[in-house]
Protein backbone atom coordinates (compact mmCIF):
# COMPACT_ATOMS: atom_id res chain seq x y z
CA UNK A 1 0.00 0.00 0.00
CA UNK A 2 3.14 2.35 0.56
CA UNK A 3 4.67 1.65 -2.17
CA UNK A 4 1.16 2.70 -4.57
CA UNK A 5 0.82 5.66 -2.39
CA UNK A 6 4.25 6.99 -3.34
CA UNK A 7 3.56 6.05 -7.29
CA UNK A 8 5.10 9.82 -9.39
CA UNK A 9 2.20 11.33 -10.84
CA UNK A 10 2.37 11.05 -14.64
CA UNK A 11 -0.88 13.12 -15.38
CA UNK A 12 -2.83 15.11 -13.18
CA UNK A 13 -7.17 15.75 -13.16
CA UNK A 14 -8.43 19.28 -13.44
CA UNK A 15 -11.61 19.80 -11.34
CA UNK A 16 -12.22 22.71 -13.55
CA UNK A 17 -14.91 25.70 -12.95
CA UNK A 18 -17.63 23.44 -11.50
CA UNK A 19 -17.62 19.92 -11.61
CA UNK A 20 -21.33 19.81 -11.52
CA UNK A 21 -22.28 17.95 -14.77
CA UNK A 22 -25.43 20.07 -15.86
CA UNK A 23 -23.51 23.04 -16.09
CA UNK A 24 -20.45 21.90 -18.55
CA UNK A 25 -22.12 22.86 -21.74
CA UNK A 26 -23.69 25.77 -20.46
CA UNK A 27 -20.22 27.08 -19.68
CA UNK A 28 -18.42 25.76 -22.28
CA UNK A 29 -20.76 27.93 -24.54
CA UNK A 30 -19.82 30.92 -21.64
CA UNK A 31 -16.28 30.77 -22.15
CA UNK A 32 -16.36 30.15 -25.76
CA UNK A 33 -18.19 33.43 -26.55
CA UNK A 34 -15.85 34.98 -23.81
CA UNK A 35 -12.61 33.69 -25.77
CA UNK A 36 -13.61 33.92 -29.03
CA UNK A 37 -14.44 37.96 -28.15
CA UNK A 38 -10.49 38.03 -26.69
CA UNK A 39 -9.01 36.66 -29.61
CA UNK A 40 -11.14 38.79 -32.24
CA UNK A 41 -10.89 42.04 -30.00
CA UNK A 42 -6.96 41.69 -29.31
CA UNK A 43 -6.21 40.39 -33.08
CA UNK A 44 -8.29 43.40 -34.17
CA UNK A 45 -5.73 45.72 -31.82
CA UNK A 46 -2.66 44.15 -33.14
CA UNK A 47 -3.32 44.31 -36.90
CA UNK A 48 -4.87 48.28 -36.69
CA UNK A 49 -1.81 49.05 -34.70
CA UNK A 50 -0.18 47.70 -36.90
CA UNK A 51 -1.45 48.94 -40.21
CA UNK A 52 -2.68 52.34 -39.60
CA UNK A 53 -0.10 55.31 -40.15
CA UNK A 54 -1.51 57.12 -37.60
CA UNK A 55 -1.25 54.80 -34.66
CA UNK A 56 2.49 54.19 -35.24
CA UNK A 57 3.39 56.07 -31.69
CA UNK A 58 4.88 54.82 -28.56
CA UNK A 59 2.02 54.41 -26.91
CA UNK A 60 -0.16 52.45 -29.44
CA UNK A 61 3.39 50.24 -29.81
CA UNK A 62 2.70 49.08 -26.55
CA UNK A 63 -0.82 48.67 -26.57
CA UNK A 64 -0.19 46.55 -29.25
CA UNK A 65 2.32 44.10 -27.60
CA UNK A 66 -0.39 44.41 -24.52
CA UNK A 67 -3.04 42.80 -26.83
CA UNK A 68 -0.41 40.02 -28.06
CA UNK A 69 -0.25 39.58 -24.18
CA UNK A 70 -3.86 39.12 -23.93
CA UNK A 71 -3.70 36.92 -26.79
CA UNK A 72 -1.39 34.49 -25.20
CA UNK A 73 -2.69 34.42 -21.87
CA UNK A 74 -6.04 33.48 -22.63
CA UNK A 75 -4.87 30.93 -25.18
CA UNK A 76 -2.76 29.58 -22.69
CA UNK A 77 -5.67 28.76 -20.60
CA UNK A 78 -8.75 28.47 -22.87
CA UNK A 79 -8.01 25.84 -25.21
CA UNK A 80 -7.72 22.85 -22.72
CA UNK A 81 -10.20 24.34 -20.39
CA UNK A 82 -13.17 24.28 -23.19
CA UNK A 83 -11.91 20.35 -24.29
CA UNK A 84 -11.99 19.56 -20.45
CA UNK A 85 -16.11 20.59 -20.63
CA UNK A 86 -17.05 18.14 -23.04
CA UNK A 87 -15.07 15.32 -22.33
CA UNK A 88 -15.31 12.95 -19.10
CA UNK A 89 -11.77 12.43 -18.32
CA UNK A 90 -10.53 15.84 -17.50
CA UNK A 91 -6.77 14.57 -17.32
CA UNK A 92 -3.48 16.43 -18.39
CA UNK A 93 -0.39 15.32 -18.57
CA UNK A 94 2.64 16.27 -16.34
CA UNK A 95 4.59 18.00 -18.70
CA UNK A 96 1.27 19.46 -20.47
CA UNK A 97 0.55 20.59 -16.81
CA UNK A 98 4.19 22.03 -16.66
CA UNK A 99 4.42 23.48 -19.85
CA UNK A 100 0.51 25.21 -19.42
CA UNK A 101 2.25 26.68 -16.04
CA UNK A 102 5.20 28.71 -17.33
CA UNK A 103 3.29 29.57 -20.64
CA UNK A 104 0.79 31.25 -18.32
CA UNK A 105 3.52 32.82 -15.40
CA UNK A 106 5.85 34.30 -18.81
CA UNK A 107 2.11 36.25 -19.65
CA UNK A 108 0.59 37.23 -16.68
CA UNK A 109 4.18 38.50 -15.57
CA UNK A 110 4.47 40.54 -19.33
CA UNK A 111 1.12 41.68 -18.87
CA UNK A 112 1.85 43.23 -15.33
CA UNK A 113 4.83 45.13 -16.55
CA UNK A 114 4.12 45.49 -19.91
CA UNK A 115 1.06 48.20 -17.73
CA UNK A 116 3.97 49.61 -15.64
CA UNK A 117 5.39 50.52 -18.74
CA UNK A 118 2.02 51.90 -20.39
CA UNK A 119 1.62 53.98 -17.21
CA UNK A 120 5.47 55.24 -17.80
CA UNK A 121 4.59 56.02 -21.28
CA UNK A 122 1.91 58.20 -20.07
CA UNK A 123 3.53 60.04 -17.58
CA UNK A 124 5.43 61.21 -19.90
CA UNK A 125 3.42 62.20 -22.68
CA UNK A 126 1.67 64.01 -19.87
CA UNK A 127 4.05 65.53 -17.75
CA UNK A 128 6.86 66.18 -20.58
CA UNK A 129 5.22 66.11 -23.65
CA UNK A 130 8.35 68.48 -25.39
CA UNK A 131 10.38 65.69 -24.83
CA UNK A 132 7.77 62.78 -25.57
CA UNK A 133 9.80 61.73 -28.63
CA UNK A 134 13.06 61.72 -27.09
CA UNK A 135 12.54 60.20 -23.93
CA UNK A 136 10.46 57.44 -25.48
CA UNK A 137 12.09 56.54 -28.77
CA UNK A 138 11.73 53.82 -30.95
CA UNK A 139 14.68 52.76 -29.22
CA UNK A 140 13.67 52.88 -25.93
CA UNK A 141 10.47 51.38 -26.45
CA UNK A 142 11.95 48.35 -27.82
CA UNK A 143 14.36 48.10 -25.33
CA UNK A 144 11.06 48.38 -22.57
CA UNK A 145 9.28 45.39 -24.48
CA UNK A 146 12.45 43.48 -24.77
CA UNK A 147 13.09 43.27 -20.60
CA UNK A 148 9.69 42.85 -20.22
CA UNK A 149 9.50 39.83 -22.23
CA UNK A 150 13.33 38.62 -21.04
CA UNK A 151 12.16 38.91 -17.09
CA UNK A 152 8.82 37.40 -17.64
CA UNK A 153 10.18 34.41 -19.46
CA UNK A 154 13.27 33.98 -17.06
CA UNK A 155 10.86 34.70 -13.69
CA UNK A 156 8.36 31.30 -15.63
CA UNK A 157 11.47 29.55 -15.70
CA UNK A 158 12.48 29.77 -12.43
CA UNK A 159 9.27 29.53 -11.32
CA UNK A 160 7.70 26.67 -12.95
CA UNK A 161 11.14 24.79 -11.95
CA UNK A 162 10.38 25.19 -8.24
CA UNK A 163 6.92 24.16 -8.23
CA UNK A 164 7.80 21.02 -10.25
CA UNK A 165 10.72 20.09 -8.53
CA UNK A 166 9.24 18.37 -5.72
CA UNK A 167 7.36 15.49 -6.06
CA UNK A 168 3.73 14.54 -6.83
CA UNK A 169 2.62 10.92 -5.53
CA UNK A 170 -0.56 9.62 -5.59
CA UNK A 171 -2.93 12.81 -5.07
CA UNK A 172 -3.28 14.64 -8.75
CA UNK A 173 -6.67 15.96 -8.71
CA UNK A 174 -6.27 19.57 -8.91
CA UNK A 175 -9.03 21.81 -7.80
CA UNK A 176 -8.55 24.28 -10.54
CA UNK A 177 -9.28 25.12 -14.66
CA UNK A 178 -5.77 25.11 -15.41
CA UNK A 179 -2.50 24.22 -14.10
CA UNK A 180 -1.34 26.90 -11.42
CA UNK A 181 1.08 27.53 -8.57
CA UNK A 182 -0.71 27.30 -5.42
CA UNK A 183 -3.42 24.13 -6.24
CA UNK A 184 0.01 21.67 -7.63
CA UNK A 185 1.91 23.15 -4.37
CA UNK A 186 -1.20 21.35 -2.14
CA UNK A 187 -0.62 18.21 -3.79
CA UNK A 188 2.66 17.33 -3.09
CA UNK A 189 4.13 14.96 -0.79
CA UNK A 190 7.15 16.39 -0.08
CA UNK A 191 8.73 19.65 1.42
CA UNK A 192 7.28 22.81 -0.58
CA UNK A 193 8.66 25.28 1.79
CA UNK A 194 11.32 26.33 -1.04
CA UNK A 195 9.03 26.87 -4.16
CA UNK A 196 6.27 28.50 -1.70
CA UNK A 197 8.77 30.89 -0.76
CA UNK A 198 9.81 31.51 -4.70
CA UNK A 199 6.68 31.77 -5.76
CA UNK A 200 5.34 34.41 -2.39
CA UNK A 201 8.70 36.56 -3.01
CA UNK A 202 8.16 36.74 -6.78
CA UNK A 203 4.38 37.75 -6.82
CA UNK A 204 5.28 40.00 -3.94
CA UNK A 205 7.97 41.76 -5.93
CA UNK A 206 6.26 42.11 -9.26
CA UNK A 207 2.79 43.64 -7.55
CA UNK A 208 5.08 45.89 -5.68
CA UNK A 209 7.58 47.19 -8.41
CA UNK A 210 5.11 47.36 -11.20
CA UNK A 211 2.11 48.57 -8.92
CA UNK A 212 5.13 51.30 -7.74
CA UNK A 213 5.99 52.29 -11.19
CA UNK A 214 2.22 52.76 -12.03
CA UNK A 215 1.50 54.72 -8.64
CA UNK A 216 4.30 57.40 -9.16
CA UNK A 217 3.37 57.44 -12.65
CA UNK A 218 -0.14 58.51 -12.02
CA UNK A 219 0.37 60.92 -9.28
CA UNK A 220 2.26 62.74 -11.07
CA UNK A 221 -0.41 62.60 -14.24
CA UNK A 222 -3.07 63.69 -11.23
CA UNK A 223 -0.54 66.98 -10.30
CA UNK A 224 -0.09 68.08 -13.94
CA UNK A 225 -3.61 67.57 -15.24
CA UNK A 226 -4.69 69.77 -12.05
CA UNK A 227 -1.98 72.55 -12.74
CA UNK A 228 -3.82 72.92 -16.15
CA UNK A 229 -5.84 76.30 -16.55
CA UNK A 230 -8.25 75.73 -19.08
CA UNK A 231 -11.23 72.85 -18.40
CA UNK A 232 -10.90 71.98 -21.95
CA UNK A 233 -6.89 71.11 -21.62
CA UNK A 234 -7.47 68.90 -18.52
CA UNK A 235 -10.03 66.99 -20.40
CA UNK A 236 -7.95 66.84 -23.10
CA UNK A 237 -4.79 65.07 -21.36
CA UNK A 238 -6.97 63.01 -19.00
CA UNK A 239 -8.71 61.43 -22.02
CA UNK A 240 -5.20 60.44 -22.95
CA UNK A 241 -4.35 58.04 -20.01
CA UNK A 242 -8.25 57.25 -19.03
CA UNK A 243 -8.64 54.18 -20.93
CA UNK A 244 -5.48 52.99 -19.74
CA UNK A 245 -6.72 54.19 -16.12
CA UNK A 246 -9.66 51.68 -16.77
CA UNK A 247 -7.55 49.18 -17.78
CA UNK A 248 -4.73 49.40 -14.70
CA UNK A 249 -7.68 49.46 -11.96
CA UNK A 250 -9.66 46.32 -13.51
CA UNK A 251 -6.32 44.38 -13.56
CA UNK A 252 -4.75 45.11 -10.37
CA UNK A 253 -8.14 45.38 -8.29
CA UNK A 254 -8.30 42.36 -9.27
CA UNK A 255 -5.28 40.85 -8.15
CA UNK A 256 -5.74 42.94 -5.13
CA UNK A 257 -8.85 41.30 -3.61
CA UNK A 258 -7.37 37.63 -4.26
CA UNK A 259 -4.09 38.71 -2.65
CA UNK A 260 -5.25 40.64 -0.23
CA UNK A 261 -8.22 39.12 1.38
CA UNK A 262 -8.21 37.96 5.04
CA UNK A 263 -6.78 34.34 5.05
CA UNK A 264 -10.55 33.07 7.10
CA UNK A 265 -11.84 34.19 3.84
CA UNK A 266 -9.30 32.47 1.30
CA UNK A 267 -9.72 29.68 -0.21
CA UNK A 268 -9.22 27.68 -3.86
CA UNK A 269 -12.70 28.15 -4.93
CA UNK A 270 -12.29 31.90 -5.05
CA UNK A 271 -8.77 31.56 -6.76
CA UNK A 272 -10.48 29.73 -9.16
CA UNK A 273 -13.13 33.24 -9.81
CA UNK A 274 -10.49 35.43 -9.82
CA UNK A 275 -8.59 33.60 -12.08
CA UNK A 276 -11.38 33.56 -14.49
CA UNK A 277 -11.47 37.40 -14.10
CA UNK A 278 -7.81 38.18 -15.16
CA UNK A 279 -7.03 34.79 -17.13
CA UNK A 280 -10.13 35.26 -19.57
CA UNK A 281 -12.37 38.37 -18.89
CA UNK A 282 -9.83 40.88 -18.67
CA UNK A 283 -8.56 40.07 -22.30
CA UNK A 284 -11.71 40.21 -23.87
CA UNK A 285 -12.63 43.34 -21.71
CA UNK A 286 -9.37 45.48 -22.66
CA UNK A 287 -10.01 45.61 -26.44
CA UNK A 288 -12.99 47.15 -25.85
CA UNK A 289 -12.19 49.46 -23.15
CA UNK A 290 -8.97 50.89 -25.43
CA UNK A 291 -11.39 50.70 -28.40
CA UNK A 292 -14.70 52.50 -26.85
CA UNK A 293 -12.93 55.04 -24.69
CA UNK A 294 -10.00 55.98 -27.47
CA UNK A 295 -11.32 58.40 -30.49
CA UNK A 296 -8.17 57.37 -32.56
CA UNK A 297 -8.65 53.54 -32.22
CA UNK A 298 -12.28 54.14 -33.69
CA UNK A 299 -11.39 56.44 -36.43
CA UNK A 300 -8.41 53.57 -37.25
CA UNK A 301 -11.12 50.99 -37.31
CA UNK A 302 -13.67 53.37 -39.54
CA UNK A 303 -10.59 53.51 -41.93
CA UNK A 304 -9.73 49.59 -41.77
CA UNK A 305 -13.29 48.83 -42.43
CA UNK A 306 -13.68 51.38 -45.64
CA UNK A 307 -10.91 49.88 -47.26
CA UNK A 308 -9.67 47.08 -45.86
CA UNK A 309 -7.55 44.99 -48.40
CA UNK A 310 -5.23 48.20 -48.86
CA UNK A 311 -5.03 48.16 -44.76
CA UNK A 312 -3.78 44.49 -44.74
CA UNK A 313 -1.22 45.02 -47.69
CA UNK A 314 0.15 47.52 -45.96
CA UNK A 315 1.43 45.08 -42.54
Amino acid sequence: MAVRNLTQVTEFILIGVSDSPELQIPLFFVFLVIYGLAVMGNVGIIILTSVDSRLQTPMYFFLRHLAFINLGDSTVIAPKMLVNFLVSKKTTSYYECATQLGGFLVFIVAEIFMLAVMAYDRYVAICNPLMYMVVVSRGVCLLLVSLTYLYSFSTAIVVSSCVFSVSYCSSNVINHFYCDNVPLLALSCSDTYIPETVVFISSATNLFFSMTIVLISYFNIVLSILRIRSSEGRKKAFSTCASHMVAVTVFYGTLLFMYLQPQTNHSLDTDKMASVFYTLVIPMLNPMIYSLRNKDVKAALKRFMTNPCYSLKKM
